[in-house]
């Protein structure tokens, strides 16, 4: 694949994984939002975070996709009917107003995001078949900006908009973006497999056969702990804020916008780095600059309050969040069968999904009993424990090189 094909791939994946993140952070932010002027109470906005279980299901239909799609055309085909549906609930959805329908609007949502879903099990599995190991780092790096990306515009730029232009309006150009931003895939004639398709097809029993293989072992153990020193500290945030006496502007702007930003321009440097100096350095690398969020974080919240500081440890966070995702994501694309890409990948993501929540609830529990100081200590334990654990399973562990 010659430079121009590559850039134009890279533009490609970045379209549609952003056109996933876009539309469905907005409607998630805007709907809390909404409920919560319609006096809706914190629980049932709560449950509002149940329409996205296809994010955490799909692997169960990700078999579907590695079974079906067998060329290029196929995974193309797929994308596209996915987005299509995607674009159309969207469309019915602005049309319909919140107040009235709350309910049919969450099962218009729950569609979206199932369409969503699927989509990014076939682009997850396009990405690896057209590339080689040298060449996915930047392709995550795609991924993560544009998942950071559409945070930043769906949750922050996009509900300002909302207050001027309206419900239906806003929705609408989401739809409208959905379908643009295939445009690259359209367009884009040079995707070649450069894995071949084994003769048996993919099964559900696959999803079973993943964990038969030791070296998926360790790369489920690291997949639990990378993210755990970062995601405790994060999901803490917001009420660490609050209790330092910043307002819901304050905290939006720190963390929603300056602290997304890094994130995905840090995304972006991640592919390079991955590329340079390969997987296995970086995601130790990483690992240690992830160590000393939580020890920051120890120290300052031990100190008289002090702004600047938490600004930078707030920054910090974001592009220690902003690299592990890149190498996350890299990493798992290491760690895939042919003729499973997409059940493999999709596996590995809804485990570190999975371990976020966990720890983000565990946070709250530390929290609460052992105050913050008690929650950056445990959170520094886990991540040294995360150093020791890629010093002892990944060490000159060849296979998952970038060459």
């Amino acid at each position: 694949m010659n430079k121009t094909n590559k850039s134009f791939s890279l533009i490609t994946f970045f379209c549609l994984y952003i056109a996933q993140m876009v539309p469905s952070s907005f409607l998630m932010t805007a709907l809390q939002v909404i409920m919560r002027e319609g006096h809706y109470s914190l629980t049932t906005i709560g449950l509002l975070n149940l329409v996205r279980l296809p994010w955490l299901l799909k692997l169960f239909w990700s078999p579907l996709i590695d079974r079906n799609c067998i060329t290029i055309a196929h995974y193309k085909r797929t994308i596209i009917i996915t987005e299509s549906v995607y674009a159309l609930a969207l469309v019915i959805t602005s049309l319909i107003n919140v107040q009235s329908n709350l309910l049919l609007i969450l099962i218009l949502v729950f569609i979206s995001l199932l369409a969503s879903a699927t989509q990014d099990i076939a682009t997850d599995a396009l990405a690896i078949i057209t590339s080689v190991k040298r060449e996915r780092s930047m392709l995550n790096s795609m991924q993560s900006m544009g998942s950071f990306g559409g945070a930043l515009l769906g949750s922050g730029v996009l509900l300002i908009v909302l207050k001027n232009y309206g419900w239906l309006t806003v929705v609408l150009c989401l739809a409208f973006f959905v379908i643009i931003m295939l445009i690259p895939l359209l367009l884009n004639k040079g995707m070649k497999a450069k894995t071949p398709k084994p003769s048996q097809k993919a099964t559900f029993g696959d999803i079973l056969y993943f964990f038969s293989s030791m070296d998926n072992w360790r790369q489920v153990g690291f997949l639990l702990l990378y993210y755990m020193g970062l995601i405790g500290i994060i999901s803490m945030l917001r009420p660490y804020m609050v209790d330092c006496g910043y307002d819901i502007k304050q905290i939006g702007f720190y963390i929603g916008v300056l602290g997304t930003f890094c994130s995905f321009v840090m995304a972006f440097v991640a592919g390079f780095i991955i590329k340079y100096i390969g997987i296995l350095y970086t995601r130790f690398i990483v690992a240690l600059a992830i160590c000393l969020a939580p020890v920051y974080f120890f120290i300052i919240n031990l100190l008289p309050f002090n702004h600047i500081a938490l600004i930078i440890g707030i920054v910090y966070v974001q592009i220690c969040y902003g690299l592990a995702t890149v190498v996350v994501y890299t990493s798992a694309m290491q760690c895939v069968r042919q003729g499973r890409e997409g059940t493999d990948f999709t596996i590995q993501i809804v485990i570190t999904h999975l371990s976020g929540i966990i720890i983000a609830a565990v946070a709250g529990f530390v929290a609460h009993h052992l105050n913050y100081s008690g929650l950056f200590a445990v959170e520094i334990f886990i991540s040294v424990l995360s150093v020791l654990y890629i010093l002892r399973f990944f060490k000159n562990k060849t296979k998952y090189h970038i060459i």
